[in-house]
């Protein structure tokens, strides 16, 4: 997975006057919390976001905060309901010999047989949750539907990605070619 590296400064108050004053700053109040840690309370610039927001992949975050570097994935995010502006941020603290659970986006590679001959091409997720040590995390799952014919999709329980397992339901459909006008199947055009 790729890393982003972030800083942030230690919150002395946490209550509603200074989480005000943190947002009339440009700031986001967040926390961190996980791995046997107590939780610790920061802020950062709501401009640290847009790197790693405002994108389909999921970053590894290395915080440095008064000199202590924590590696974290973003947990849990909170936006004002009419700007859209960030209000809250959960980091999550992960270590490498402990599995995680993080939703990875999909890159699917390759022409649908399917398409070929006519058939509709129907994106189902775009996005799988999956769980595994952080080493063993990609930075996208790869899914070639070259073999995808009319009227048939590949789901999640069709991936096979090493040392990581996915958590979305396996009946959950990636991609699928569904049939329409004129249309060939396979057994029709080889006969």
């Amino acid at each position: 997975m790729k890393t982003v590296s972030l800083s942030g400064s230690l919150r002395e108050n946490v209550g509603k006057k200074d989480t005000k004053a943190l947002r009339k700053a440009e700031m986001v109040p967040c926390v961190m919390y996980g791995a046997g840690e107590q939780q610790i309370h920061f802020a950062t610039s709501e401009k640290n976001f847009t790197k790693i927001l405002f994108t389909p992949e999921t970053y590894i975050i290395d915080f440095e905060i008064k000199g202590k570097n924590y590696k974290t994935i973003l947990q849990d995010i909170q936006y004002h309901p009419v700007t859209d502006k960030v209000l809250h941020a959960d980091f999550l603290i992960v270590k490498e010999d402990k599995p995680v659970t993080v939703v990875l986006p999909i890159a699917l590679e390759g022409s649908a047989a399917g398409v070929m001959r006519g058939g509709k091409p129907k994106m189902g997720i775009k996005k799988v949750k999956v769980c595994g040590l952080i080493k063993d995390l990609p930075d996208y799952v790869k899914v070639n539907i070259n073999n995808v014919n009319i009227n048939e999709a590949i789901k999640v329980k069709d991936l096979n990605i090493e040392n990581v397992t996915p958590i979305t339901p396996g009946y959950t459909v990636i991609f699928a070619v569904n049939s329409a006008r004129g249309a060939v199947v396979a057994d029709e055009a080889e006969g």
